[in-house]
């Protein structure tokens, strides 16, 4: 087998496979970057990185580049508590304000558009920046992911707080997957034996990691700070699986960029590498 360069993203999200991953032996040329999702998109594309946990947006805006490793995602089926728009008005009232984005995952920022535009009606205008920054001070609303959702959903600078995985579970009763596994196809073509090991061993991650929930979160909970029973509630709501609903989910949420002329036709149907 061969070398690889592994991508993962680095908020506890991914704990319940990364903190079971981190605990095993794997080959010294298997080679971990951990990153916020943005920078993995980036690196994956570059050809930075062999594979590993991206947004669902990077996928489909270059389907041709990636093969989707089976059964693997960072979802949630309903309420997932780290991707929520926080708004000082209605969320229906926002089409005449400032929304400011994160810009650590365009999967999020491409959700919060179709929920405000499609399902609410609104476009307001949208400002990526960082959303501790003064700019958040005066936007309407603000989009916040992954550890930075988690803080500011205990203070009590927004009155309204839309979790847009629970929102478009909602309106679409599907659930929605942020991110997938995905693997350069031309890795996949010269090194299979060693995509197949690498899936083989996330999928036992993913496994062993549920059934130690509770002592992986007593150790990633001080990182947000959280209490180690709020991060279980939290984890215990965030999926890795990807099973034939959320592969339509997945299609659903292309088909909505394929009309925005955002994403590429060629990502419907997926492209999935089976171990």
């Amino acid at each position: 087998m061969s070398g690889a360069r592994i991508g993962m993203v680095n908020f506890i999200n991914t704990a319940p496979i990364y903190e079971t991953w981190k605990g095993r032996e794997h080959p010294a040329d298997w080679n971990v970057v951990e990153a916020p999702p943005s920078t993995l998109n980036r690196m994956l594309a570059e050809g930075e990185l062999d594979l590993g946990f991206v947004s669902s947006y990077e996928y489909c805006i270059r389907p041709e580049q990636y093969r989707i490793l089976s059964d693997l995602s960072i979802s949630a089926n309903g309420s997932v508590g780290s991707v929520i728009l926080f708004s000082r008005v209605q969320p229906g009232l926002l089409g005449n304000h400032t929304v400011l984005l994160s810009g650590q995952s365009e999967t999020s920022i491409s959700l919060v558009k179709i929920i405000l535009e499609e399902f609410f009606h609104v476009k307001p205008a949208y400002e990526v920046g960082d959303v501790n920054g003064e700019k958040a001070q005066y936007a309407g609303g603000v989009l916040a992911i992954g550890d930075q959702a988690l803080r500011l959903v205990a203070s009590d600078e927004f009155p309204y707080k839309l979790d847009l995985a629970e929102v478009w579970c909602q309106h679409l009763d599907l659930p929605f997957v942020f991110a997938v596994c995905a693997a350069r196809d031309e890795f996949c073509r010269s090194s299979p034996e060693t995509v197949a090991a690498i899936h083989r061993e996330f999928l036992h991650c993913r496994t062993a990691g549920r059934a130690q929930l509770e002592s992986i979160c007593a150790s990633v909970a001080p990182r947000i700070p959280m209490h180690p029973d709020e991060c279980y509630v939290y984890l215990r709501a965030i999926e890795h699986d990807l099973g034939k609903r959320k592969q339509l989910a997945l299609e659903t949420f292309f088909n909505y960029l394929i009309q925005r002329k955002e994403a590429s036709p060629l990502s419907v149907p997926l492209n999935i590498f089976e171990s």
